[in-house]
C-alpha cells in the first residue's frame, strides 16, 4: 500500500482525515477484510480548532497522538487523561494529551477533540468488540492458554505460521 492509495478528506475547518481502513465521511480505505471491521484514520486538526468525529455506538475506540497536542472529551484513563462527562466541561477541561499519548474512549457515537497551539495529529482506531477470550504472551495473541502453548511449541520447532503460508 502506498500513500496515494489512501483517500484524504479535507473539511471546511482545515481538518484532514486520511482513511487507511474502513469507511469515514463517505470514503473507503484500501485495507479491508478484517474480522473486527476496523476503522483506522489519520486525523489532523488545525491549531485551536475543536472537532467532533463520529464513532459507531457499538464500537470501541482509541486515539494515539503522534504530533502536537490537545484535549479529548470522554477519554478514559491511561496516561493521565481523565474521564470527562458527556458534554464538554469548559470550566474543568480534560488533561492535555501530548505526543505519544494513548487515550481510550467509552462506547458512544462521537468523540470531541480540542487542538492545542500547534494543532494535533492522531491515529483514531475503532472496531467491533470480538466478544472472544484473549490469551496474550509477548508477540502472540490467541483465544486460550492451550493455543498459546501450542503456538510457542510451533515457534520453537520452526513450524509456526508455516501452514498459513502454504494454504
Amino acid at each position: 500500500m502506498k500513500a496515494p492509495d489512501i483517500p484524504e478528506i479535507k473539511d471546511d475547518d482545515g481538518t484532514h482525515v486520511r482513511v487507511v481502513c474502513g469507511k469515514f465521511w463517505g470514503k473507503s480505505g484500501p485495507v479491508d477484510g478484517i474480522a473486527a471491521d476496523p476503522v483506522y484514520l489519520d486525523v489532523s486538526v488545525p491549531p485551536g480548532h475543536r472537532k467532533t468525529l463520529p464513532v459507531g455506538i457499538t464500537r470501541h475506540a482509541f486515539a494515539y497522538v503522534f504530533a502536537g497536542n490537545g484535549k479529548f472529551c470522554n477519554a478514559s484513563e491511561p496516561l493521565a487523561v481523565p474521564t470527562e462527562p458527556v458534554s464538554w466541561a469548559d470550566t474543568k477541561p480534560s488533561a492535555e494529551a501530548d505526543n505519544r499519548s494513548l487515550v481510550l474512549f467509552d462506547r458512544g457515537n462521537e468523540l470531541m477533540v480540542q487542538a492545542g497551539d500547534e494543532g494535533i495529529r492522531f491515529l483514531l482506531v475503532s472496531g467491533k468488540p470480538l466478544e472472544e477470550p484473549v490469551a496474550w504472551y509477548g508477540p502472540i495473541v490467541m483465544n486460550t492458554q492451550e493455543q498459546l502453548r501450542q503456538a510457542f511449541n510451533e515457534l520453537e520447532k520452526g513450524t509456526f505460521l508455516k501452514q498459513a503460508a502454504h494454504g
